[in-house]
């Protein structure tokens, strides 16, 4: 079987170094809209029976990144494809992993039912929200993780006088793995959310003061869990020269003003989501190209990514 490589529309830069990393042109696909909004794909190079990848992050508009990928895939399938991975650097509805209040969809576990209904044969996503997220997808799910590049892009900004925090609780794992590679001391925020906009602090363990934090999360959305953790944080004595790092950049509205209104004078992420730049915050951004690369050129030959994945 030959490599073949497709995009969706959602980050074709990412998908394009990937490419050039694999030495293989991306396929020739088309995307289109009909009149009255429906989305329309078609594939202009054969697939039959070749190994094949479709790179889509689902981030905003996700509802459509999200179909473009379940119509790429069901082409291919039915092109005759004989191997077919998804790969979504940044997976939507990850949080969506459980009910909250009963009468709600487990939208995290319909996602991954929809990708195996059109076809997918296997998912190669990056630090999604949750490890337990492989328990919803009856396929195999290759769980990548960008914390290895993300801390060694890091590591030129810490000291002696540093210490790595998690913002809430469910990123504590997180933070003891960027802890661990840096050889640094770890805190934890602990918080209570009060809606998908704002979250209240209780409590900080660890030692804060006088140090200069370094907040890590596996994703920035509106930035509230960011901002309330940065307040607290201050408010405990901690020094005003925090660093963020974050694999997925969405940065929804407000979160840039809410970053910019407080001392965090560098946000490190990937490039899983195109990253706009802005002003009034000093951006990093680490290109998951060569990982994502890897992982295909392995997952093609059959050899291990062991130590590309999420523990």
């Amino acid at each position: 079987m030959s490599l073949v490589l497709f995009s969706g529309s959602a980050n074709l830069l990412l998908s394009e170094g990937i490419a050039a990393k694999l030495r293989v042109a991306l396929g020739r696909r088309e995307l289109a809209r009909f009149p009255d909004g429906e989305i329309h794909v078609e594939l202009h190079d054969s697939v039959r029976g070749q190994d094949v990848y479709l790179i889509q992050p689902t981030g905003p508009p996700v509802a459509d990144h999200l179909l473009e990928l379940l119509l790429l895939a069901d082409a291919s399938r039915r092109a005759g494809a004989e191997r077919l991975t998804a790969v979504i650097p940044y997976f939507g509805y990850a949080r969506q992993d459980r009910r909250a209040h009963g009468r709600e969809p487990v939208g995290a576990r319909l996602v991954a039912d929809l990708l195996r209904a059109s076809g997918v044969d296997r998912v190669v996503g990056v630090d999604m929200h949750t490890s337990a997220l492989e328990g919803f997808f009856s396929i195999p799910l290759e769980h990548l993780s960008a914390v290895s590049l993300l801390a060694e892009a890091a590591r030129a900004y810490v000291g002696a006088n540093s210490v790595v925090v998690a913002p809430d609780l469910g990123a504590t794992k997180l933070a003891e793995r960027y802890a661990t590679i840096l050889g640094l001391p770890v805190a934890i925020v602990h918080k209570t959310r009060l809606s998908g906009h704002e979250v209240s602090v209780r409590t900080i363990t660890g030692e804060v003061r006088g140090l200069a934090p370094l907040l890590v999360d596996d994703m920035i959305s509106t930035g509230g869990t960011i901002a309330a953790a940065v307040d607290a944080l201050l408010l405990a004595g901690c020094l005003r020269d925090v660093l963020v790092v974050a694999t997925h950049a969405l940065l929804i509205d407000p979160a840039i003003d809410r970053l910019t209104a407080r001392p965090a004078r560098r946000l490190i992420a990937t490039d899983s989501l195109p990253v706009a730049r802005t002003s009034g915050l000093t951006m990093e951004v680490v290109s998951l190209g060569s990982l994502m690369a890897d992982a295909i050129e392995r997952l093609h030959t059959n050899r291990s990514l062991d130590d590309l994945l999420h523990v």
